[in-house]
């Protein structure tokens, strides 16, 4: 699938996108608090998460009302067309509660299953990653690629990030631990949309983290395949670690080029089932 519906698509999460930056800049003007927390008590919830995604539902459903959607703090809306889109009105939400500047908006678009579109927004600076199906991806507009010399794993800037509960933290960190003597470094920035997006346009290496949702790497995943890279929900260890949670994939990308040795390397520091 190529041109057509997928750009059209692409085009709508960018403007609404764009719609939601606005609404979640000038909330955070007036000061952030927080309004609730989900799987700890520092998963937290804003009152922007929560208006942003109401503006992006009504926006979307004004432009496509036969649509169905799923966004991280609402329930599910179904649709008829065959149209699924995928919604994270605040990815970051921690780095937006504090002033960081790592926070985005995340609006991913599938058809018949098939993500087809994608957007992310980083909020505090503008920048816009796109992508759309069988025509590449873009940052504001240019297109991009993963980097095209790839490094060997010892020269790999990786970047990962870590969930909520304190026991889901120590195995991600113990695996962390285990990588980082392998590769150049590792960063933590908070956004798993916006570090696909780094990967994507060659402002990162590698990515892996076990646990985000389809709302936080939908449209990066996209972004990062379109961008001549590769994306993987691998089978990771967190069932093992905590059984009574929710069963994650772990999720990774690299450049294609670089991605048996990074999957290998996952392996050696126990990422990987």
């Amino acid at each position: 699938m190529t041109g057509g519906l997928p750009v059209v698509l692409r085009d709508l999460a960018l403007d609404v996108g764009r719609q939601s930056v606005a609404l979640a800049r000038s909330m955070h003007a007036g000061g952030v608090e927080v309004a609730d927390t989900k799987s700890s008590a520092v998963d937290v919830v804003t009152a922007a998460d929560r208006a942003c995604e109401e503006l992006i539902r009504a926006s979307l459903l004004a432009a496509r009302p036969d649509d169905a959607i799923m966004g991280e703090e609402g329930e599910d809306h179904a649709g008829t067309s065959g149209v699924r889109w995928i919604v994270d009105p605040i990815d970051g939400t921690v780095n937006y509660l504090y002033g960081l500047p790592e926070w985005a908006v995340s609006i991913a678009a599938e058809v018949d299953g098939e993500v087809v579109a994608g957007a992310v927004i980083n909020g505090t600076t503008g920048t816009e990653h796109a992508a759309a199906r069988g025509a590449g991806a873009t940052r504001d507009g240019r297109p991009i690629a993963v980097r095209r010399t790839v490094p060997p794993l010892s020269q790999a800037l990786v970047l990962t990030g870590f969930g909520y509960r304190a026991e889901v933290r120590a195995h991600q960190a113990a695996c962390v631990a285990a990588l980082l003597p392998h590769v150049r470094d590792i960063r933590r920035l908070g956004s798993c949309a916006l570090d696909l997006c780094h990967v994507a346009d060659g402002t990162g290496d590698a990515y892996v983290e076990e646990g985000p949702q389809p709302w936080d790497h939908s449209a990066g995943a996209l972004i990062v395949t379109e961008a001549g890279g590769r994306f993987g929900l691998l089978p990771g260890r967190l069932p093992e670690v905590v059984p009574d949670g929710p069963v994650n994939a772990l999720v990774t990308a690299a450049p294609a080029a670089a991605w048996d040795e990074f999957v290998t390397a996952l392996r050696a520091a126990g990422f990987l089932a």
